[in-house]
This record gives structure tokens, sequence and C-alpha cells, in this order.
């Protein structure tokens, strides 16, 4: 793929988000501040038109609060986002409406996203009437093409969502985010929710329409194969942070970082061979109490007493594989 690393569609800086907590009445009473959840915990990323970077973690990674401050669904605490040559959270209400057309968010669940009242027609044509990229008369054609680029025959225009399969509504949220003409689409979690054969469908359609339309997505799973097979970058987040980035083969193949070792071995191998070896022991601590140090140590079999005192630095391990680990053992995965 083309890649252009120095001209990004999308530059995340150093964003932080932080949700306040509930006090308890001794916390009331002897006037202790607020608990504060670490959500995000300065993050940066960028993004390259007609690349594919994956966003991998455990649940509760940030991975998600991620994807919403970017088209700003949040609002993060401190950082900057940059969308072209626009500043996204500068933005004002019409400019807003601009970018976020101009990057669309598909979903795990197409059918809560999906209007129940409107037939496949409606919610394809609507947002691109509405933003006015087509008129009433050519809507129709649009309707057309669209579900013919997702796989889809014409005759499902006249349904509504539950009269389709959970594949079925996927590709339609898909020609719906098309229908507005992105440049950058933001798939959280957009086929964890399928049947494994419809996955590799659903995959494939986000190739072509990656590779055809030049566009550029963050997508957002758990499962490393998926990644795997989609990405070009992959980040791995862990409590609010990136803790590996790099090219998608020589993480998964080469990792360095503790954790991303842990999820590979937690996980089927990805050449298919299945690996018996345990997966990540110990719960991820609470963000309201992040650990001091690098915030993997209580779970990491290789710390040393520095992991426990001092924050790792980013190092890089080899042309554009970063890794956030005191230790960087060689957890080599061939």
């Amino acid at each position: 793929m083309a890649i252009d690393p120095d001209h990004p569609v999308l530059k995340v800086d150093n964003i932080y988000k932080y949700y306040g907590g509930k006090s308890t009445l001794i916390d009331r009473i002897q006037r202790k501040p607020k608990p504060r959840l670490v959500a995000l915990d300065g993050i940066s990323l960028t993004l390259s038109r007609n690349e594919v970077l994956g966003l991998v973690g455990e649940s509760g990674s940030g991975k998600t609060t991620t994807a919403r401050c970017i088209v700003r669904l949040e609002v993060p605490d401190r950082g900057s986002i940059t969308f072209g040559d626009r500043d996204v959270l500068a933005a004002d209400t019409e400019t807003l409406r601009h970018i976020r057309r101009d990057m669309q968010m598909i979903y795990q669940d197409p059918y809560s996203s999906l209007n129940p009242r409107m037939t496949v027609r409606s919610a394809i044509s609507e947002p691109a009437l509405i933003h006015g990229l087509v008129e009433k008369e050519g809507a129709e054609d649009l309707v057309r093409e669209l579900l013919e680029r997702v796989g889809l025959p014409y005759t499902v225009a006249n349904l509504r969502p539950r009269a389709l399969s959970g594949g079925q509504r996927q590709r339609v949220a898909i020609a719906r985010a098309l229908a507005l003409k992105p440049s950058v689409i933001i798939a959280d979690e957009a086929v964890s929710a399928l049947d494994v054969s419809i996955q590799a469908q659903i995959l494939n359609l986000f190739g072509e329409l990656i590779r055809d339309l030049r566009l550029g997505m963050i997508f957002i799973a758990h499962q490393l194969s998926v990644i795997a097979q989609l990405s070009d970058r992959v980040a791995i987040m862990y409590l609010g942070r990136i803790v590996e980035s790099g090219p998608t083969a020589d993480v998964f193949t080469r990792p360095r970082h503790p954790y991303t070792g842990a999820l590979l071995e937690a996980h089927p191998h990805l050449s298919g061979e299945k690996k018996q070896a345990p997966a990540l022991k110990g719960e991820i601590p609470s963000p309201y109490a992040i650990p001091k140090g690098c915030r993997f140590n209580i779970r990491c079999r290789f710390a040393e007493e520095k992991c426990f005192e001092i924050d790792p630095p980013p190092t890089e391990v080899s042309p554009g594989h970063y890794a956030w680990c005191h230790v960087l053992p060689d957890l080599h995965q061939s």
C-alpha cells in the first residue's frame, strides 16, 4: 500500500482523558478529593490514507475512548487532535459537522446503530441527502451503487434491519458510512459479534474499500488474528497507554513488551497452530489506582526493581517499532 507517514491525514498528540469517581461518606467527612479514573494517559498516534492502524488491548485499556475522542464524542482533558489541517478540539459546530462526515464510525452492533423503523434505502440515502452530497433524484442510484459495492443485492433496499442477518446489517452500516464519502473510517469491534466465516467476508470487504477508495482506517479489535489480517501497523494499549507500536508483522513476530508477548501467548498462534501457553495472569489494575512505574509491573514475569519506580520511556527496537519497557525481552513468536 502507498502510505505517506510524513503527511498523515490524522494526528493524535498526547491526549489525556479522566473521569471523576464517586466519593464515599467517609471520604467526604475526611475531605478527601474525589477519585479520578484515568481513561487515557498520553495517547499519540498517526494515520495516513490507504493505511489501517489496529488498536488492541483488553477491555478497559482505552481503545473505544480513544476513538470517541478522535471524533469528539468525548473531549480530552489535554492534548491535540488534527484531521487534515483542521483542529478537531477547537472546531466550531459547522466545522465539526464536516469533520464527522469525513470520519465515519462503524460499531460492533449494527442493529443498535441502524434505525429499526427505516428501510435500508432510507438508512443509506438519508445521511447523503442531509449533507447535500446527492440530490433527491440521484438517491436511488446511490443506494444501488453502494449496495453493490458492499456485496448486497438491490432487493434488500426495501427491507428493515430486523429482516437482515448480522452480516447483512454490518454491510448496510458500511454502505451508510460510505454514502458520506469519508476519508477515514473508525471500526470499533466491527466484526467481533459475527461468525468467523462472516468475519472473513467483512475483513475482505474492508480491504477492498481501503485499496479502491484510499481510505484510512483505525480498526479496534481484541482478536489478534483479525488485526494481523487487516492492519498495516498496530498499537497495543494497556491501562490507558500505548505500550508497543509498529508494523504489524514486526510487532507480532518479535514483540518486545511483555504485555504484547502475553497477549500473543494467550491466543492461538497466528499461523493456525494451537499453543499450549498460559493466558495472562492476574487482573488489570484499577484505573482509579494506576501503579507507580510501569503499569504492567505487577503482572510481568520480567519486572525488575526499576519497573516499580520509573515510568519506561519509548525505545525504538527496530525501524518504526517502539516499546515502552525497561527490560525489552526478545519474545520471538515465529
